[in-house]
């Protein structure tokens, strides 16, 4: 996992900052580091969601919060991962949808708006700070983010370009398209989970169909296939988390956990393990707190109703 160092907050920055690009609307922060307390014995390892919420994404920073999105009009929940106990942090609206998060460490919330949306939440308050609207509402979905350097990166799984957006300020976003080994399939998710490389100084994006795992640079966004050995493939790969050079690979339908090895320069991803739980039911994306992995289930083959049960699961790492 890529650890943030403090830095100045950025909350004036958002606030003060008049918008750089027609991309950003503006509008405030809070505080996070990356964790590596241990969740106690005695703490939940499945805590439910309201019911219809249709989950996919899932952040934790230092503290023992959860932040979970909501597909159905993009509201923000926050569990309590010493009791199972959560609320609604951020309102949902008509047409908002909420799918990869993550928490930065001074507390602002970089949010996957589905149709070619971003935004940036206030942690502690809910509010929606920021809205860049990176692409068209149509043909593109916006779905998984990783923070890196001064940028939250997104991917698009219907299109091959990742978007790059300033951290803890407005300004310009960056468009980086993928080229080189990357191989992007029409009509189905292609780009999904990404994270940093264990140097900081790329991307590592799996690609759901067909299965691949890539390198990116971040200078040209040529995307080089990482060898995998001990498995076929990644397919249903979603989302992604990295502790140094041992990837973890979330794959939905196939409820499991792949776990692999690194190689020094991410040219080769070895199958070291994979978990499988009982309580999976299409796990999506995972964060970490401490010694756990704490997953969403987006119960996809299940129908999707405002009476759909719900729930996020914690197993051990």
């Amino acid at each position: 996992m890529t650890r943030n160092h403090p830095r100045p907050s950025r909350r004036g920055a958002l606030l003060g900052g008049a918008a750089l690009t027609a991309l950003a609307v503006t509008a405030g922060t809070g505080t996070a580091r990356a964790n590596s307390s241990t969740a106690g014995a005695s703490w939940p390892t499945e805590f439910p969601l309201p019911n219809g919420w249709l989950p996919e994404g899932i952040a934790i920073g230092s503290r023992p919060y959860a932040y979970l999105g909501s597909r159905a009009d993009g509201a923000v929940y926050r569990t309590d991962l010493r009791t199972g106990e959560g609320k609604i942090l951020s309102e949902g609206a008509t047409g908002l949808v909420s799918v990869g998060l993550k928490l930065d460490h001074d507390g602002l919330l970089y949010v996957a708006g589905g149709t070619g949306a971003a935004r940036v939440v206030d942690s502690r308050t809910g509010e929606i700070l920021t809205t860049y609207q990176l692409t068209a509402t149509t043909g593109h979905f916006i779905n998984d983010i990783t923070l890196l350097g001064d940028r939250a990166w997104f991917t698009d799984s219907l299109d091959a370009v990742l978007y790059g957006v300033p951290r803890g300020r407005t300004g310009e976003v960056t468009a980086l398209p993928l080229t080189g080994d990357w191989v992007q399939t029409p009509g189905v998710n292609n780009a999904n989970g990404i994270v940093g490389t264990p140097d900081g100084h790329g991307l590592i994006v799996v690609s759901s169909t067909p299965g691949k795992l890539y390198r990116v640079s971040l200078r040209t966004g040529a995307a080089t296939e990482i060898v995998l050995s001990g498995a076929s493939d990644v397919a249903n790969g979603d989302g992604l988390f990295r502790i140094g050079r041992t990837l973890y690979v979330v794959q939905n339908r196939l409820n499991r956990i792949s776990v692999f090895d690194l190689d020094g320069q991410v040219t080769t991803a070895t199958l070291r393990s994979t978990i499988t739980d009982p309580r999976f039911d299409v796990p999506t994306t995972a964060a970490r707190f401490g010694n756990r992995l704490y997953l969403v289930n987006a119960r996809f083959t299940t129908p999707q109703t405002p009476d759909t049960t719900f729930t996020a699961v914690a197993v051990s790492i």
